[in-house]
């Protein structure tokens, strides 16, 4: 499938221990209980807005349709919203940036890997991207792992850039389509 062919129907991923979907109106009691909390923001290149104080706002307007992706992922064993997922800034149909944030609660329990591995099997098998790049703070260094143990490569490194509304040094990662790491990932 193209790109295109996912623009009113987002596609659902599963894995082993989550499920990838779009999220609905139901889901902001369980965003409600992470996406306050400030210290996520230490970061993510700017505070909790609007929508991450509350939740609900998410849904009070239709979502207009989008080649780009935004993921609720679900911990199939609690039936839970846990993290969210997005794949966007998407150009001509061939690079893509990827991003991911997790419950506090969550971390350290490979949730962000599996879902970020089942997200690369996705673009690169059943899209026509050839490219994912995220950015990540310096400071994050979870996040570089992360990045790095899903087969990105660290591309570069921006000294005192603005990264959404904050000022820092931050890293940019990148991932091919024909890269070693990115052929034959295992299902997660």
């Amino acid at each position: 499938m193209r790109l295109a062919d996912y623009i009113e129907h987002k596609p659902v991923l599963t894995t082993k221990r989550l499920t990838l979907r779009t999220m609905t109106a139901e889901d902001a009691d369980d965003l409600k209980e992470w996406t306050p909390d400030k210290s996520l923001y230490a970061y993510w290149g700017k505070s909790p807005g609007k929508a991450d104080k509350d939740p609900a706002l998410l849904f009070a307007s239709p979502q207009k349709p989008t080649k780009s992706f935004h993921w609720g992922v679900v911990y199939k064993a609690e039936d839970k919203v846990i993290g969210e997922a997005w794949v966007y800034l998407i150009e001509n149909d061939r690079m893509a940036k990827v991003a991911l944030r997790f419950s506090k609660k969550y971390h350290g329990q490979g949730f962000a890997a599996e879902a970020l591995k089942r997200i690369v099997r996705f673009c690169f098998e059943e899209t026509e991207l050839q490219r994912l790049w995220t950015d990540v703070d310096v400071r994050n260094t979870a996040s570089v792992r992360l990045l790095e143990r899903c087969g990105f490569t660290r591309e570069g490194l921006i000294r005192q850039g603005k990264m959404v509304s904050t000022w820092c040094d931050y890293y940019l990662y990148g991932l091919l389509k024909t890269d070693e790491a990115a052929k034959g990932q295992p299902p997660a």
